[in-house]
């Protein structure tokens, strides 16, 4: 009875033990592979905004001129080859494709209309959209990432990002487990098995598979269901594959796509049962050996201390393969816990190296100069109170005035930041230089006094105007001065010099910095998109700069460094 008992008792402990190492198991399994997800989002989500700052593209929705497509649909191919990007390619307001990066091929996006595809309309709706779908042309399964492009009179229309996810799924099939991503509709759209994309979890309804096929998202396909079945105690049965799946899921990422990470129960299941074994040996033998004790005890009380030295032996040496199997399970323990901690730092500085710096560096700076005439506002209103209460008329409209400078100060700041952030059409018109690099200089100067960095500014004419927009041009200049600023974190006397020097129809401005300068390799290709010396740099800035300089019918390059260090020249024309 007593055996009987402890068998039952060590199979139903072998089971629950097996479920819960079984679903830490695919817990685990499923936050690794939506890291992995997550790393690949992250990198295409950027080059969607990257591209709608881009001159030609805006070029090309306000006027699709034959040169202005040729050199937009060259720059969307060089960007898919060096990201391994399916496709790049800008839709009109209406959905017409109007340049892509698959221009050459003979299923070129060129000309075709997606005006249908939900990505289209929910990113001209919304500004964003994503859709895991068959391509219309290619019929090829991928992610679309679009991003709406804006005007001032409105949307103008929409960059789409196409990315293959079918390496990652091949990293998935390599663990022994099962990995789905299955969108709302009840669709698998990821999988680790290749024959149950595109199956369904469930049967779907008539006003579903309309939609579906309205869309053309899956194609001309009748979605099937994958027979994936739930078993009792939340155990799984899986088609064409052995035994019981224990299931985690979790959100993924991707819209409102699931995540649904299998874990096979058999190995857990043999592990739990090797340690119920030595359990249940264990328990036997002492038991066992219990039993010889006492009847041994009763028949012959002379052996009764022979009888408890061989008992203790045996115990210890039953005892030793459990010591044993705890080690083991601590130490496993340990390496899981030392994998996670791995992962979360990984994941932490893939979020690092993502973060979009500039723009928070800037507004904290201008938040930093408006503080402080902001406290001084306060001051100088009490103190006109007190006078007012005292009937010192004289001292109070002198506290007046000041509060009425200092608010006039705020008012500056706040408005050249408001007109550095709003987004309009480019106005290519005469300006006055003088005002585009004060402007410049207040957005940025905090960073300047904060990393005590020397500028040197030589005098220049102060109404010397050049053919340029304003906002844009300041762009150029804070993307220059930033630059210098990031290169002279390790400077021991920091210095930028900041020139400028007119010519007889151009006028030359000079960034240039005594920091480490630009690598040999890089003198050459700096411009070029993704191309960066900076270890976290997404290398978009400079060419982004250099096509909006030769927008104003001006230049951007790299010229030798007065300083030693790096020193770029802004050529523009003169008013």
């Amino acid at each position: 009875m007593v055996a009987s008992g402890m068998i039952a008792a060590s199979l139903r402990w072998t089971e629950q033990r097996a479920r819960e190492d079984s679903d830490a198991a695919a817990a685990v399994q499923a936050g690794k592979h939506e890291r992995l997800l997550a790393v690949q989002m992250q990198k295409f989500r950027l080059l969607p905004l990257a591209l709608g700052e881009y001159p030609d593209v805006h070029a090309v929705l306000a006027r699709p001129d034959a040169g202005t497509v040729a050199r937009l649909n060259v720059k969307l191919e060089l960007l898919a080859e060096r990201t391994n990007a399916s496709a790049i390619y800008v839709l009109d307001g209406d959905g017409l494709t109007v340049a892509a990066s698959n221009w050459r091929q003979s299923d070129s996006f060129v000309g075709q209309n997606f005006g249908f595809r939900p990505y289209f309309k929910g990113a001209m709706a919304q500004g964003e959209a994503e859709l895991f779908a068959l391509g219309a042309i290619s019929a090829l399964p991928g992610l679309f990432i679009a991003h709406r492009i804006s005007e001032e009179d409105g949307a103008a229309g929409v960059v789409v990002v196409k990315i293959d996810l079918a390496h990652l799924e091949e990293q998935w099939a390599n663990e022994p487990g099962v990995t789905l991503v299955v969108n709302p509709d009840g669709v698998i759209i990821l999988t680790s098995r290749e024959p149950w994309r595109f199956r369904t979890l469930h049967t779907l309804s008539e006003a579903q598979q309309a939609s579906i096929q309205r869309t053309l998202q899956f194609g001309n396909r009748h979605l099937q269901t994958a027979g994936i079945v739930r078993a009792g105690n939340g155990d799984v049965r899986l088609p064409g594959e052995d035994g019981l799946y224990r299931a985690t899921e979790m959100p993924s990422g991707l819209g409102d796509a699931v995540l649904t990470y299998f874990e096979p129960l058999a190995p857990a299941r043999e592990r739990a049962a090797a340690q119920a074994r030595v359990f249940l040996v264990g328990g036997l033998a002492l038991i066992t050996l219990l039993s010889i004790s006492i009847w041994w005890m009763n028949r012959r009380r002379l052996m009764q201390a022979e009888a408890q030295r061989r008992l203790e032996h045996e115990v210890f040496l039953r005892t030793a393969e459990l010591r044993q199997a705890n080690d083991h399970l601590l130490a496993e323990s340990q390496k899981r816990i030392a994998a996670d901690e791995r992962w979360r730092a990984a994941r932490e500085e893939l979020a690092q190296a993502n973060r979009l710096g500039s723009i928070g560096q800037i507004t904290a700076g201008v938040v930093h100069e408006i503080n402080q005439p902001a406290a001084a506002i306060r001051a100088f209103a009490q103190n006109v109170v007190t006078y007012l209460r005292r009937g010192e008329d004289k001292q109070a409209h002198e506290g007046l005035s000041n509060i009425m400078d200092l608010t006039d100060r705020i008012g500056r700041i706040t408005a050249e930041l408001r007109s550095f952030a709003r987004r309009r059409a480019p106005a290519v018109r005469k300006v006055r230089l003088d005002t585009a690099i004060d402007g410049a200089l207040l957005l940025i100067g905090d960073r300047l006094r904060e990393q005590r960095i020397r500028l040197d500014r030589p005098g220049f004419p102060l109404d010397l105007h050049v053919i340029a927009d304003r906002i844009r041009l300041e762009q150029i200049i804070i993307n220059l001065i930033q630059n210098a600023i990031d290169a002279l974190e390790a400077v021991p006397e920091p210095c930028i010099l900041l020139r400028v020097e007119p010519a007889d129809d151009v006028v030359l401005v000079d960034v240039a910095d005594n920091g480490s300068g630009i690598a040999p390799d890089l003198v050459e290709t700096i411009f070029a998109p993704f191309v960066s010396g900076k270890p976290d740099g997404l290398g978009l800035g400079l060419g982004i700069a250099q096509d909006i300089a030769r927008e104003f019918d001006g230049n951007l390059e790299v010229i030798p460094s007065p300083l030693g260090g790096a020193a770029f020249r802004i050529t523009l024309r003169r008013a």
